[in-house]
C-alpha cells in the first residue's frame, strides 16, 4: 500500500536549480536510503516532504494514516532538564491528560461529585489507557536502556551531554513518536557501536517504513532493501541496499555508454555513405543521400548522453622520508581526569605500512589517547616512543587547527607558503575547490567542506605516520572511497580512530578495542560490535534492567491499581447520587399517593404505583451497585 509520493517536485535556489521532475512512491514497509554527494539536496528533500519548506513545481501526497517522524542532524538543544524528562517530552499530549485526571480526581474526592464531572474522569481515564498512558514512562525508559543509558545516566540534564549522547537523545524520542514514515538524516552520526547494534536491530524489527540520508555503506546494506540516488539534480530510485545499487548503477552507466557510443557509430558510418553518395552525383544517389539523412535524424532523436559522474576527490598520501620498520611504541599510559582513571595499561605496537584502527565505545578515551601519542596530554604514566625518522601527521575530528577567518586558499598556501599559486589552487582543485569557492571564509563551509581541506593540508604534508580521529565523519560516500582509495596505497603508516565499519573491512591490518583496563585485539572487525568497556556497561545496563523491569512492574501494578480504584470511586459516587435522587423521587410519590386528590382518582394512582414500582427495581439496582464496588474496594485497599 502507497503511504507516500512525489509527484514532478522541482525546487530552485535564487535562480539555480536543486532539482527537478523527483518523482517516487514509498510503500507502507520500504526500507530505503537515499544517497548523493554532499550539497545535492538530500537535506532540502526531508524539509520538502515535512512541509517545511514549500516546492517551486510539482506535490508531495500523503496517505489520510500516514504520520511522519523526522530526525535531523542538528541534535536537540541544551537544556537543564535532564535525559529522561527530554525523551519523555513527546508523551506530552499523555501527560497534559494525566494532569487532567488527577485534578478531576482531586475535585471528586473534595466531593463534587456530579454527574459531568464523574462522566469526564471516566472517558479521559479510559482515553489514558487506550492510547497507553499505563506504560508510556516505562517505554521512554526503555528506549535509553537500549541505547546504552543507564537509569543513573538518565538524569543528567541535556546540557551537559555530548554530541553522541545528544543524537541519541533524539533518536529516542522519534522512536517513541508513533510516526509510520521514519526520515532519518544521518541517524549514525556520533553513535558508537553498541548504540549503532541497537538502531539496526531496532530498523530491522520496524513495521513501518523509513527513509535513510546515510554515508555509511555497511549500515545501508544491513538495513535498507530501496535505494534512492540524488544526483545531477534528478531522483533514480533502485532495487536493493547501497552495495546491490552500486553494482547496478556501474551495469546500467556501461551499458547506456556503449549503446551511445553505438549509435555514434552507427552515425558517423551513414555520413560516410552519404558523402560516398555525394561523390558519384547521380540522380538516384541524391535518393538514397535524402534517405540516410532521415535516418541518421531518427537516430539522433534517439540518442541520449549518457549522465557524467559527480566531480570525485582526486588525492595520495606521500611520504617525504623513508622509515625504519619500528614506527611508534607505547607502553603502560594511563590517564586521569578530576580524579578518576579514564584508562590505564595501555600499550600499542605499530609498525611500518600498517594500517592500526583503534575501536571503542564513546567516551571510553580514544580521542584522548591519540592527543597522548602527539604529546599534547602528558598522562599519568607510561611513554611513548617513536622511531628515527618518523614524521607525525595529526587529523582531528573537530577540525579544531583550522582558522574560521581565513580564506581556503590562505589556509592551505599559509601552512604551505613555499607553493605558488597554480601549485595551491591545482591541490584545492583536486579536492573540489575551484573557481571562487577558494575564497569561501573556512567559517562559512559545511562539515564536509572542511574535512576537505583538513585533509588536504594533511596529504600536503608528507608524514609518514598518519594519526586519524573519525576521518569518514562528514565525508560523502565518494568522498570516503577516496579517503579508502589513498589510505590503502599509502606508502607509509596509519593509525586510526574509526567506528566505519566499511572503512575497517577494507584497509585494516590489525585492530584494536579500548577499555578501560587496556587495549585488546580484535579479529573479526565486524563480528565484534561492542568492545570490551561496552560490554561491561551493557552489563550493567542489563542488570538494572532486570531491576527495573521489576520496578515497572510494580509501577504498572500500581497504575493499574489506582485506575481501578478511581473507577470504584466513581461508580460508588454516581450510585450513591443516584440513591439519594431516587430516593427523593420515591418520599414524592408517596406523599402524592397519601394526599385526597390521588386517593379520590383510580387513574392516577394506578399510574402512581406503576411509577413507584420502576423507581424501587432501579433503586435496588443502585444499592447493589453502590454494595458491589464498596466491597471491591475495601478489598483492594487492604
Amino acid at each position: 500500500m502507497i503511504i507516500y509520493n512525489a509527484k514532478d517536485v522541482e525546487l530552485y535556489f535564487g535562480a539555480e536549480l536543486l532539482f527537478k521532475n523527483i518523482t517516487f512512491e514509498v510503500d507502507k514497509v520500504d526500507k530505503i536510503g537515499l544517497v548523493g554527494v554532499n550539497g545535492c539536496g538530500k537535506t532540502t528533500l526531508f524539509k520538502l516532504m515535512k512541509g517545511e519548506m514549500l516546492t517551486d513545481g510539482g506535490e508531495f501526497v500523503k496517505s489520510q494514516d500516514t504520520v511522519l517522524g523526522y530526525m535531523e542532524q542538528h541534535v536537540v538543544r541544551d537544556s537543564s532538564v535532564s535525559m529522561y524528562d527530554e525523551v519523555l517530552s513527546v508523551f506530552e499530549p499523555l501527560i497534559k491528560l494525566e494532569a487532567e485526571i488527577e485534578q478531576l480526581h482531586n475535585e471528586i474526592d473534595s466531593g463534587k461529585t456530579d454527574d459531568e464531572r464523574l462522566e469526564k474522569q471516566m472517558r479521559l481515564q479510559e482515553r489514558f489507557e487506550a492510547e497507553g498512558g499505563l506504560t508510556f514512562r516505562a517505554r521512554a525508559m526503555s528506549s535509553l536502556l537500549g541505547l546504552g543509558f543507564t537509569q543513573e545516566e538518565q538524569e543528567k540534564p541535556v546540557s551537559v551531554l555530548s554530541g553522541g549522547e545528544k543524537a541519541k537523545v533524539q533518536l529516542a524520542k522519534l522512536l517513541l513518536s508513533g510516526a509510520n514514515l521514519l526520515l532519518l538524516d544521518e541517524p549514525t552520526n556520533h553513535l558508537d557501536l553498541t548504540a549503532l547494534s541497537w538502531l539496526e536491530k531496532f530498523l530491522l524489527e520496524y513495521k513501518g517504513a523509513y527513509i535513510i540520508i546515510s554515508h555509511d555503506r555497511y549500515f545501508l546494506d544491513k538495513v535498507t532493501t530501496r535505494t534512492f540516488e540524488l544526483e545531477n539534480k534528478r531522483l533514480t530510485a533502485y532495487k536493493g541496499g547501497y552495495s546491490v545499487y552500486r553494482k547496478k548503477k556501474e551495469e546500467d552507466l556501461e551499458i547506456a555508454w556503449k549503446h551511445y557510443e553505438h549509435q555514434l557509430e552507427e552515425i558517423n558510418r551513414i555520413k560516410g555513405i552519404i558523402e560516398q553518395q555525394k561523390r558519384f552525383n547521380q540522380a538516384h544517389n541524391y535518393i538514397t543521400i535524402a534517405s540516410k539523412e532521415k535516418q541518421i535524424e531518427r537516430l539522433e532523436e534517439d540518442l541520449i548522453k549518457p549522465q557524467t559522474l559527480p566531480k570525485k576527490l582526486r588525492f595520495k598520501f606521500h611520504c617525504n622520508e623513508p622509515i625504519t620498520e619500528e614506527i611508534l611504541s607505547a607502553k603502560n599510559l594511563s590517564i586521569s581526569f578530576n580524579g578518576e582513571r579514564l584508562f590505564e595499561n595501555i600499550n600499542l605496537e605499530v609498525r611500518k605500512k600498517e594500517r592500526v584502527f583503534i575501536m571503542g565505545a564513546n567516551g571510553s578515551g580514544k580521542t584522548t589517547l591519540l592527543k597522548m601519542l602527539i604529546k599534547e596530554y602528558a598522562g599519568d604514566s607510561g611513554s611513548v616512543t617513536y622511531g628515527p625518522g618518523v614524521k607525525v601527521g595529526y587529523y582531528d575530528q573537530l577540525m579544531s587547527g583550522l582558522s574560521d577567518k581565513k580564506t581556503v586558499m590562505d589556509e592551505i598556501w599559509d601552512a604551505y607558503p613555499k607553493m605558488d599559486q597554480t601549485g595551491v589552487r591545482t591541490a584545492l582543485g583536486s579536492f573540489l575547490f575551484s573557481g571562487e569557492d577558494v575564497f569561501k571564509k573556512i567559517g562559512s563551509l559545511s562539515g564536509g567542506e572542511k574535512a576537505r581541506v583538513a585533509i588536504l593540508k594533511l596529504m600536503l604534508s608528507g608524514c609518514n605516520l598518519l594519526l586519524l580521529d573519525e576521518p569518514t565523519n562528514h565525508l560523502d560516500i565518494t568522498s570516503r572511497e577516496a579517503l579508502e582509495s589513498a589510505i590503502e596505497s599509502f606508502d607509509g603508516t596509519a593509525l586510526i580512530i574509526s567506528h566505519d565499519r566499511y572503512l575497517i573491512k577494507q584497509t585494516a591490518t590489525r585492530v584494536y578495542k579500548l577499555t578501560p583496563h587496556g587495549t585488546e585485539e580484535v579479529t573479526d572487525v565486524i563480528e565484534e560490535t561492542i568492545t570490551s568497556a561496552e560490554e561491561q556497561k551493557l552489563t550493567a545496563v542489563k542488570k538494572e534492567a532486570v531491576t527495573d523491569s521489576a520496578n515497572k512492574t510494580d509501577y504498572l501494578k500500581r497504575k493499574e491499581l489506582q485506575s481501578e480504584i478511581r473507577k470504584l470511586n466513581t461508580r460508588i459516587n454516581r450510585a450513591e447520587q443516584r440513591i439519594s435522587e431516587l430516593e427523593d423521587e420515591i418520599a414524592k410519590i408517596n406523599e402524592e399517593m397519601a394526599s385526597p386528590e390521588a386517593s379520590a382518582d383510580y387513574e392516577r394512582i394506578a399510574e402512581l404505583s406503576e411509577k413507584l414500582g420502576q423507581l424501587q427495581e432501579e433503586l435496588d439496582a443502585q444499592t447493589d451497585e453502590w454494595a458491589e464496588a464498596s466491597e471491591r474496594l475495601e478489598e483492594i485497599s487492604e
